[in-house]
């Protein structure tokens, strides 16, 4: 993997860039206001980035983030995605996105909304739990006592395995929950979403998940 493509290049999406490119990858930026509108946070990160549409940063990546508020997710490009490893990001904020019936009445999770707009890709869950800053600042080499940890979701083993190895490479220990559907237990308002845990306390954290209906 050298690539990685982004779909979304605000708050977590620019973060997780400067990581890309920290950690030796090339990545390929885009969002929907253009390409020339990442032209600053594309001179910053130097030669290894650059800017492109959606469309281009999807058939780019050898790995692509969506980083897109979730309203959106349904203009995600699909066919340049077949085959390929899609870490999702989303989080449901109804003030925001609207109301989904689906996540409102927990049919369903945001992981797995983009899973059936996206039925030949690999996605995973991850990087929706930890404030965007903190991706930068809280990352630590292997090993390290008390190490953040972060979760990630997913119904593809291989591509789980993919995720962990670049969470891992950016400093933080990986917690899987299993597959996408709980991916809910790490949803805004449960204990694991925002502060900082390591594995220990964050598998303790999904274990007391509790639905938005029985809080």
């Amino acid at each position: 993997m050298k690539t990685i493509g982004l779909i979304g290049a605000g708050h977590i999406g620019s973060q997780l860039a400067r990581l890309a490119v920290a950690n030796g990858y090339d990545v390929v930026l885009s969002n929907s206001r253009g390409p020339q509108t990442l032209a600053p946070l594309v001179k910053e990160l130097g030669p290894r980035a650059r800017a492109a549409t959606p469309e281009e940063a999807a058939q780019a990546g050898d790995l692509v983030v969506v980083t897109v508020p979730l309203k959106a997710y349904r203009a995600v490009p699909v066919e340049p995605l077949a085959g390929k490893v899609v870490i999702d990001t989303d989080n449901y904020y109804p003030e925001r996105d609207g109301h989904l019936r689906e996540l409102d009445e927990e049919t369903t999770t945001t992981s797995e909304l983009l899973q059936a707009h996206l039925p030949r890709s690999k996605v995973v869950k991850a990087f929706n739990h930890i404030y965007a800053a903190e991706l930068t600042t809280h990352g630590q080499p292997k090993g390290t006592p008390n190490r953040r940890a972060l979760v990630i979701a997913g119904d593809d083993d291989a591509a789980k395995a993919v995720v962990g190895r670049l969470i891992d490479q950016f400093g933080f220990d990986v917690v899987d929950a299993g597959p996408l559907r709980e991916g809910w237990r790490i949803q805004r308002d449960t204990p694991g979403y925002g502060p900082r845990r390591n594995a220990e306390e964050l598998r303790r954290d999904l274990a007391a998940a509790k639905r938005y209906a029985e809080t």
